[in-house]
């Protein structure tokens, strides 16, 4: 795992980005801030909850706007991203200076992430608003807005790319995780390398999904010698007891969720798994209320992340581990759930900002931020990998990612000791993920 960069690589890679800047990128920015209930609309910074740390360099200049496709309505709701995005945007705004002195503005549209004609619609509103930029908050449809803000020329950008139609191809889009087809191909190969010669995983049952499988799971299951099962669940009304008896009998040694939207999804399964006796390794895609949930039941249980987490963080790099207290004050002083969600969105905002302020640009538009976005190469992020965002064929700024072992009470370790590099040759072979 590379440790965070020394201070001459970080001035080294600034440089860069300035570099960048000059030849005519320019800065976008993501972030975020609480959402409204309406179903779209302009959002200002919002006010603070008792015990935001104190604001020590706040931006004063003219706001940028940036869109959201809010993840909060129907039954698959991923609560932890707008709080995330509300906490890194107090964080930005108050103490980063914003970008380049201009504070964090976010337009703010509601999205049923089971269904494309919300995105259509908010697509065609943010695309109206005036925004420079669109966060794609872990939505498995978003491909469906996709059309609308290319048209529109303004960017699609996010931590990690849920519908793998998106995360194909890396025109007009930039997202600083890496491509679901590296965690999966990388999470093979560690349960591959730790002994392992079978795995059922549950996807949502979306056209999405079904495609994960076919084009993706099951031939990289077959390319590194894995038997690799595929079942699938409802987003809208999933049974788990049934979804756990299916998947106890496939008899794989290791099972549980592929993707899940939310942490209840994740804790339900778990549950559901232990009630009808399975006895293999419970992995639970990028979850962790789990971990505090079931206590030491839930040792043995493995997850993965696109960042460090708390659970994590007596393992985690130095500079890592301040991130992570600095990440946890703001997340608490919001409210609501400090999940992977969270934890993820709140570094993706940093790492738009850090970044993206660097090359203080002299207009704000949607090809120009994306301009920037590609020109990134050998940043340090905030609470995970270093970054190059210039790859041709893929919209991922990294593969690298972390795969956790529960290993005590509300306590994780790195499967391996180091993070997660997947075979360059098996990411070649699917669109989007190299």
């Amino acid at each position: 795992m590379r440790s965070p960069v020394s201070e001459t690589h970080s001035r080294n890679a600034r440089a860069r980005i300035r570099k960048a800047g000059r030849r005519g990128a320019i800065v976008a920015l993501v972030a975020a801030c609480i959402v409204s209930l309406a179903a779209c609309g302009d959002d200002s910074e919002g006010s603070s909850s008792a015990g935001t740390p104190k604001s020590l360099n706040k931006a004063t200049g003219t706001p940028i706007k940036l869109g959201i496709l809010n993840p909060v309505n129907g039954s698959a709701k991923s609560p932890g991203a707008p709080q995330g995005l509300n906490a890194a945007v107090k964080y930005v705004n108050g103490n980063l200076g914003g970008i380049d002195n201009h504070p964090i503005k976010v337009v703010s549209c509601d999205v049923d992430v089971a269904s494309p004609e919300t995105n259509i619609g908010c697509a065609n509103q943010l695309a109206k608003s005036g925004v420079v930029a669109v966060i794609d908050a872990f939505n498995p449809t978003s491909s469906a807005a996709l059309p609308i803000l290319q048209s529109a020329k303004i960017p699609m950008i996010g931590p990690v790319p849920f519908d793998t139609v998106t995360g194909s191809k890396p025109d007009d889009r930039v997202y600083f995780g890496p491509a679901p087809a590296a965690f999966l191909l990388g999470a093979m190969q560690s349960i591959k390398q730790q002994g392992y010669s079978s795995v059922t995983l549950a996807n949502l049952d979306l056209p999405s999904g079904h495609q994960t499988n076919d084009q993706i799971l099951t031939p990289l299951g077959k390319s590194i010698g894995l038997d690799v099962k595929g079942v699938y669940y409802s987003p809208s009304n999933p049974n788990f007891s049934v979804l756990a008896s299916t998947i106890k009998s496939t008899k794989a040694e290791v099972a549980g969720l592929l993707l899940a939207l939310d942490e209840p999804t994740c804790n339900k399964l778990a549950q559901s798994l232990q009630n009808v006796g399975f006895k293999g390794v419970i992995f639970l895609a990028t979850c962790t209320e789990f971990i505090n949930k079931l206590g030491q039941k839930a040792v043995g249980a493995e997850t993965y992340s696109s960042v460090w987490l708390p659970t994590a963080k007596s393992s985690a790099p130095a500079e890592v581990k301040k991130n992570l207290d600095v990440a946890a004050d703001y997340l608490t002083a919001q409210g609501g759930p400090s999940d992977w969600y969270a934890f993820a969105t709140f570094a993706t905002v940093v790492d738009f900002a850090k970044t993206l302020g660097a090359a203080k640009p002299s207009e704000y538009t949607g090809p120009s931020v994306l301009k920037t976005l590609k020109a990134v190469e050998g940043y340090q992020s905030f609470l995970g990998p270093v970054l190059s965002c210039n790859r041709p064929t893929s919209p991922n700024c990294t593969t690298e990612f972390y795969n956790f072992k529960v290993v005590g009470n509300k306590k994780t370790e790195l499967v391996g000791g180091k993070a997660i590099q997947p075979d360059p040759k098996g990411l070649k072979a699917i669109p989007g993920a190299n």
